[in-house]
Order: C-alpha cells, then structure tokens, then sequence
C-alpha cells in the first residue's frame, strides 16, 4: 500500500466503499462552501485503505509533510444519517479524534489547516455524542 500523499491542502481519506452514493453526498457537502468558510482538501478514494482503522491508516501520512490531522470518511460517515467525518489527530495528541459534520468540517479545516485553532479546541467542543457541529453563537 502507498503512502498518502503529500499536499498543500487537507486529506479526505476514504475507508469504506460500501455506497458510492453516500460518498458522493459526503463529497457535495463538503465542498459546498459554509458561510465564509470553504473546505481546501484533496480526496483519497483508494480501494487500498478500505477497511483501515485510525491506528492502521496514521504511518501513511507522509513523514515530515507537515500534516497533522486526517479527515477519515469511515463506515460510521457513510451509515450515520449526518455523515460525520472523522478527523485524527497526528500530532499534538496522535491518535485522538472527534467527528464533524460535513457543513461545520470547513470551519476545522480552514482553523486546522493554518494553525489558528488546535485540534483540541474542536476536540473539547464536541456535543455528548461526540460530533463537532460548530460553535455555539450563545
């Protein structure tokens, strides 16, 4: 199996190829700009990867690439009626995640992404069900 590559945008990787349907509505929604935010990513939809976990998928993100999180589409993304997409940490905590609904992932990538936000900060904002759906305006 290859090693992710190396980007200057975020990784979408996909692990479950079990509805094609689902990964193409996870895809629109992701790219489908939210308020001021749009999500800079590039989608890994390799065969190669379907079935890995977390743990299994975190030594092929490329060594020294500056990465330091993944965006997982899993089979929880692809069977739980909102698609939350799992975001793993690789760097400050490696091997913590959280989920975030496709309309708030743009809101972590652009934060991650530019080091404005830590992984923590989303991590720590999760609902009880463990999903990021963006902050609260209260």
């Amino acid at each position: 199996m290859k090693n992710l590559p190396q980007t200057d945008d975020s990784l979408v990787v996909r692990t479950d190829f079990s509805n094609a349907a689902a990964w193409d509505a996870i895809r629109s929604a992701i790219d489908e700009p939210a308020g001021e935010f749009k999500a800079y990513v590039e989608w890994i939809s390799d065969p190669g990867y379907d079935g890995l976990t977390p743990e299994q998928l975190r030594p092929f993100a490329p060594a020294g690439s500056g990465i330091n999180y993944l965006f997982i589409v899993d089979q929880i993304t692809i069977t739980h009626p909102e698609h939350p997409v799992l975001v793993l940490d690789l760097s400050a905590e490696p091997g913590r995640t959280f989920r975030v609904v496709p309309s708030a992932l743009a809101d972590v990538e652009n934060n991650l992404s530019i080091a404005n936000m830590e992984f923590a900060d989303f991590a720590d904002s999760v609902e009880p069900d463990g999903i990021f759906r963006g902050f609260s305006q209260s």
